[in-house]
C-alpha cells in the first residue's frame, strides 16, 4: 500500500475537474505490479502492547523509496508520486544542470 501511495497513487485533476474518478482510473498498483516473491518474517513479541498490523511502518517506505534513488542517482526526487515522467524529468533537470 505504502510503496503504491510512493509510486504511482495520485488523484489527477485538469483546470475544470478531477480526472481520477473510480478505481479504474486512479493510479494504484495492482498485483501484477508487485513481486513474484516477498519473504515475511513473523515477530512474536508478548511483551509488547498491539500496535496494529503493520501502519506504524508506512510513513517510512517513501523515504526510503527516495533515499534509494538518490543512492542509485546521485539524485534527490522531491515530489510524489514517484511515477516514470516525473523520475525522467528529474534526472532530465539534473543533467541540465536545472534542477532545484
Amino acid at each position: 500500500m505504502w510503496a503504491s501511495r510512493t509510486l504511482s497513487e495520485e488523484v489527477r485533476i485538469t483546470r475544470s475537474s478531477i480526472t481520477s474518478l473510480d478505481w479504474v482510473t486512479y493510479p494504484i498498483m495492482r498485483f501484477n505490479d508487485s513481486p513474484e516473491e516477498i519473504k515475511i518474517k513473523l515477530i512474536n513479541r508478548p511483551d509488547q502492547p498491539a500496535a496494529g498490523a503493520g501502519e506504524l511502518s508506512g510513513p517510512v517506505i517513501a523515504p526510503a523509496i527516495a533515499n534509494a534513488f538518490f543512492d542509485a542517482t546521485g539524485v534527490r526526487i522531491r515530489q510524489l508520486p514517484m511515477t516514470p515522467g516525473r523520475v525522467r524529468a528529474t534526472l532530465a533537470a539534473a543533467k541540465a544542470g536545472t534542477y532545484k
